[in-house]
């Protein structure tokens, strides 16, 4: 016998879809992706390449304007839900080189308050936590496919219409 509030829960969550998870890892996951990618091209993907070529990294300008291309097209497809299986890799391949190249000597915490002055608070560089968390998210909507509002499941419908 279970108790009372645990039976109401229960009848209130359950019949709820499990699927609409999707559409808020969706919307930040695309949109945080597609924000990255714009700012370097904004700020010119050169000064991405000049970056990359200062770590050593092979073909610097090549993989500037491939991170960009990724974070956009990518970051395009997951927020409208088309593909997110194929987008991922890619998306995950520049999330593990933040880690590996930028990240990982900060540390997990993504927050590092050094000080807070007059100006306002100061903080550190970022681990990796967030790339992390972009991970974890792009994981689970490959794992649990692209939810409702999505391109995907308007072309099942369309495909199952036809038949």
């Amino acid at each position: 016998m279970t108790p009372k509030f645990v039976d109401r829960y229960l009848r209130v969550v359950a019949p709820r879809s499990p699927l609409w998870y999707a559409l808020p890892l969706r919307l930040i996951v695309g949109y945080g992706f597609m924000a990255h990618g714009y700012a370097k091209l904004t700020r010119g993907p050169e000064m991405f390449a000049q970056l990359l070529a200062a770590m050593g990294t092979p073909a610097p300008t090549v993989l500037a304007w491939a991170t960009v291309a990724v974070e956009l097209l990518g970051g395009l497809a997951v927020l409208v839900g088309y593909a997110i299986p194929l987008a991922s890799l890619p998306m995950a391949v520049v999330m593990l080189v933040a880690i590996f190249t930028v990240h990982l000597p900060y540390g997990f915490s993504a927050i590092k308050l050094q000080s807070v002055t007059a100006a306002g608070a100061h903080f550190g560089e970022p681990g990796y936590e967030t790339n992390l968390l972009y991970l974890a998210a792009l994981a689970a909507l490959v794992l649990g496919g692209e939810g409702p509002l999505s391109i995907t499941g308007w072309l099942r419908r369309r495909l199952a219409d036809r038949r």
